[in-house]
């Protein structure tokens, strides 16, 4: 199975020889339309879950930011319809450029310097917990385990939402950074296997035709 070849230290390898930039991030498609047509679908999607994630009295919307990388999803997105975001991004580098290009912005919290794999949510904390090009770097194993962590750390009607490339066909392994692309299929069977229900996904818009399709899942604990 492709993600049988997942080894965590090659992906931590190829990500810190990557310049701690958007174009290094986004694999070169930094300076391009596609960071602003990411946060437009990010924004618009979390728009129509609005009646779907009501805070409950006395908490307030704290999102995580998975796989934060230099924290651009935070900045240019999560900070716009959070109260306050904890960024979670094992690579040195990457944490060290996003506690800079966020200096003084009042919405962000913690930074986690871990990957998801290690990465225990505080019991009841989260509102959302944003995870975006990130979990093709864990097995699908460990990607259950992680999904089940995230549930104990959301809050009522707390929303997790992964944002991933998607497999045409079947899942496929890249071994330039250690990752796994894959299906539709194979993320709702992991995302059911969790215990996690799909209640609102969409296909980014906006996107270069020659990348992978880039989809976004929202997702709740099963009633």
């Amino acid at each position: 199975m492709a993600d049988s070849q997942i080894n965590y230290d090659d992906a931590i390898s190829y990500w810190a020889s990557v310049p701690a930039t958007n174009d290094g991030v986004l694999g070169g498609y930094g300076n391009t339309s596609v960071p602003r047509a990411d946060v437009v679908g990010s924004i618009t999607f979390l728009r129509r879950l609005k009646t779907r994630m009501p805070v409950e009295e006395g908490k307030i919307k704290y999102g995580a930011d998975v796989g934060a990388g230099i924290g651009r999803v935070t900045k240019d997105m999560l900070s716009q319809v959070c109260d306050k975001v904890d960024l979670v991004e094992p690579v040195e580098q990457f944490v060290n450029q996003a506690k800079q290009d966020l200096a003084g912005n009042d919405k962000v919290g913690e930074f986690l310097d871990i990957g998801a794999q290690d990465f225990v949510p505080e019991t009841g904390k989260y509102w959302v917990i944003w995870n975006q090009w990130c979990l093709g770097h864990l097995d699908d194993e460990n990607l259950v385990l992680y999904f089940k962590r995230c549930i104990d750390g959301l809050q009522k009607n707390g929303t997790i939402v992964v944002k991933e490339n998607n497999a045409p066909l079947e899942d496929e392994f890249d071994p330039t950074d250690s990752s796994v692309t894959r299906t539709d299929a194979k993320f709702r069977e992991l995302f059911d296997k969790a215990g996690l229900q799909l209640i609102l996904t969409e296909v980014q818009k906006g996107l270069p035709k020659e990348l992978f399709v880039v989809r976004m899942y929202a997702l709740k604990v099963k009633e």
